[in-house]
């Protein structure tokens, strides 16, 4: 059982995408052909029955277009990593464990490049940890852990996040409220102990103030001339957080 609060804010959890790392408007379609290509290639080096690039192509295309149907009538996401399994295996696929794990990253190698972390963002987590701050990522998402893990310690900021919640492992996601109990209980605060930052007003911000959670708007492309809600904080930088956290937490302790 959780201790009662004794301040205010304890820890932070992040949603990924335009938050706690920024993409912008992406070319889908060139970025899906970088990793059909580069996919296409490699399965093609290792003798395996992929057919013509043109059908391969369109086949993976057709297949997560699809899924992604679904997933928006079910409102649940699926795991990438275990549909290209399925899909290949079908087509006489036969990889090790590891090469399907890179076959995955190469898949959204295209799209790790063009995700970036703002300037000064370790500086800026590492000020949250010393504050004695909990550190935690709640994203909607297909791509498997192992691809998203691989791009954070790229960056430098995997270690910060010892508490990693991504949709495709559970039966609902961001907004519904349950995904955002699951990273309390994970994290091991109260609602009302932690601060979620995010980029999307229903999905974030809104879902995560329904729990009792704090919440932070990030400033992006999603939600640009958008008016922020009613109690809802907003930073154009995620280097804004430590001091508004202080701030909060000094107010509440006077």
């Amino acid at each position: 059982m959780r201790e009662l609060p004794d301040k205010i804010i304890k820890a932070v959890l992040f949603d990924l995408g335009e938050t706690l790392l920024t993409f912008g408007k992406v070319n889908k379609a060139r970025i899906y052909r970088q990793g059909a290509e580069s996919t296409y290639d490699f399965l093609k080096k290792l003798g395996q029955p992929v057919g013509s690039f043109t059908y391969y192509y369109w086949r993976n295309l057709v297949l997560l277009r699809i899924k992604h149907w679904l997933s928006f009538i079910t409102g649940r996401d699926f795991d990438a990593f275990a549909l290209l399994k399925k899909s290949g295996a079908k087509k006489g696929i036969k990889l090790t464990e590891q090469q399907w794990q890179h076959l995955v990253w190469l898949w959204y190698e295209p799209l790790s490049k063009v995700g970036q972390a703002e300037p000064n963002t370790k500086e800026t987590l590492t000020t949250l940890t010393k504050l004695g701050l909990k550190l935690g990522i709640v994203s909607n998402t297909f791509v498997n852990a192992a691809s998203l893990d691989k791009h954070l310690e790229q960056l430098g900021l995997l270690d910060f996040f010892p508490v990693r919640l991504y949709s495709y492992k559970f039966d609902f996601r961001k907004p519904d409220t349950r995904i955002f109990t699951a990273a309390a209980d994970k994290i091991g605060e109260m609602f009302e102990n932690i601060l979620f930052v995010g980029d999307q007003i229903n999905k974030d911000v809104k879902a995560a103030m329904k729990t009792g959670m704090y919440a932070v708007l990030k400033a992006a492309y999603t939600n640009a001339e958008k008016k922020t809600p009613n109690g809802v904080l907003k930073i154009t930088q995620l280097a804004e957080l430590p001091a508004l956290i202080q701030k909060i937490n000094n107010q509440t302790s006077n």
